[in-house]
């Protein structure tokens, strides 16, 4: 067989520059003035998981490209290993423990979201489902999301667009066109960097215009909303609340206008 030096070389230097990627991001969170908050949801059990691996190059590849653009960013991990207890014990009471409200805390303030989860007998994982199940319906509105999956065969594939996109179109977030997936031939091919650097460009692209957020603003009021939810603009108090939607005068024995 013959093999071509070249390439092996670019390979090998992609490889390279990954691993630097990964060091880079392999933090809680990187500090700066006036940032966009990406939010990384890593269901992998294991600090060296493949899953892990692979959404620290998407965080660095969408830093890099806001970056690009003269916008600043931050990476906050939030890795669900930690908390699968707390997470399970926020299911089966019904109340989130201060861990999980300080995770949900911290998608409440992001701009953007990159997801990605291991892929167990043909889905996505019972941890990464379970977490997903305490975030309120209108915590993540209008907020960008790169959905990743990592997995032991190329079969795979199309978890992240079969299970991770439903999931989030319900939550009525912005899944990027772009999905990912990594199986364990997939490491060492330039396809998967391309692919990557296409998903954060998307992201980048989506956060650059602040589209996102002009679209939560303008139709807040026509969302239906949970009282005392996790989302910011949530309402806590009487005083909080809109009387004056369609919804409200409704639910008051008055008429929609």
């Amino acid at each position: 067989m013959t093999t071509d030096k070249t390439t092996d070389k670019a390979v090998d230097k992609d490889k390279d520059k990954d691993r630097d990627r990964d060091k880079a991001v392999d933090m809680t969170t990187v500090l700066r003035d006036g940032a966009r908050k990406i939010v990384v949801i890593n269901a992998g059990v294991s600090e060296e998981s493949s899953t892990r691996r692979l959404a620290a190059r998407i965080a660095q590849h969408s830093v890099d490209a806001l970056g690009a653009a003269g916008i600043p960013a931050t990476v906050t991990m939030l890795d669900l290993g930690p908390l699968a207890i707390e997470t399970t014990r926020s299911l089966v009471s019904g109340f989130p423990t201060e861990a999980v409200s300080q995770a949900m805390a911290a998608l409440a303030d992001a701009d953007a979201v990159i997801a990605a989860t291991p892929v167990y007998k043909a889905g996505i994982s019972g941890l990464f489902k379970s977490f997903a199940d305490l975030i309120d319906n209108d915590l993540l509105i209008a907020v960008p999301v790169i959905l990743a999956a990592t997995g032991g065969t190329a079969r795979h594939a199309m978890v992240a667009d079969d299970q991770l996109r439903p999931l989030f179109a319900f939550l009525r977030a912005l899944p990027v066109p772009t999905s990912l997936y990594a199986a364990p031939e997939d490491w060492g091919s330039p396809e998967l960097g391309r692919r990557i650097a296409r998903a954060a460009g998307e992201l980048a692209a989506l956060l650059r215009t602040d589209a996102p957020r002009r679209m939560a603003d303008d139709n807040w009021t026509g969302y239906q909303h949970q009282f005392a939810g996790q989302a910011n603009r949530a309402a806590h108090t009487a005083a909080d609340v809109d009387f004056t939607t369609d919804l409200m005068r409704l639910a008051t024995g008055g008429s929609a206008a």
